[in-house]
């Protein structure tokens, strides 16, 4: 099958399938070249990229996707590991909703800050020059 056939069955972009194919993602078995140098996909290229955009809607990033393909493909993912994979993915994206909840906080009372300032402001008080960060 041609690029935008796959493209319409995957939900993906031709350049995404392109990049992904310049990354390693996709090779001999998911595509070839005819005789005219058009790429030619197989079906499993369908479930192939199907999958990765799953594994990419959990947060995995491309370096972590290339690791986790190459995995499988080399042995075959024991169910063990999947489960560390998933876990190890889970705590990351714990730590980071911890992170933006402390920037979120912050941002906050600088809101506040600024906001009781510029009410001060509209109310004909004299303004007093202030710096965003403090």
């Amino acid at each position: 099958m041609k690029i935008h056939a796959l493209a319409q069955r995957t939900g993906l972009t031709a350049p995404t399938i392109r990049f992904y194919e310049q990354e390693g993602l996709l090779d001999e078995r998911h595509v070839r070249r005819s005789e005219n140098n058009y790429r030619d996909y197989s079906e499993a290229t369908v479930e192939h990229l199907l999958t990765v955009k799953k594994i990419q809607a959990v947060g995995f990033t491309l370096a972590e996707l290339k690791q986790v393909i190459r995995e499988d493909e080399a042995s075959g993912l024991p169910l063990s590991r999947v489960v560390e994979l998933l876990r190890l993915k889970l705590e990351e994206i714990e730590r980071k909703k911890q992170e933006l909840e402390q920037v979120g906080a912050h941002l906050t009372l600088m809101l506040a800050k600024k906001s009781a300032l510029l009410e001060a402001e509209q109310r004909g008080k004299t303004a007093v020059p202030y710096r965003i960060f403090t």
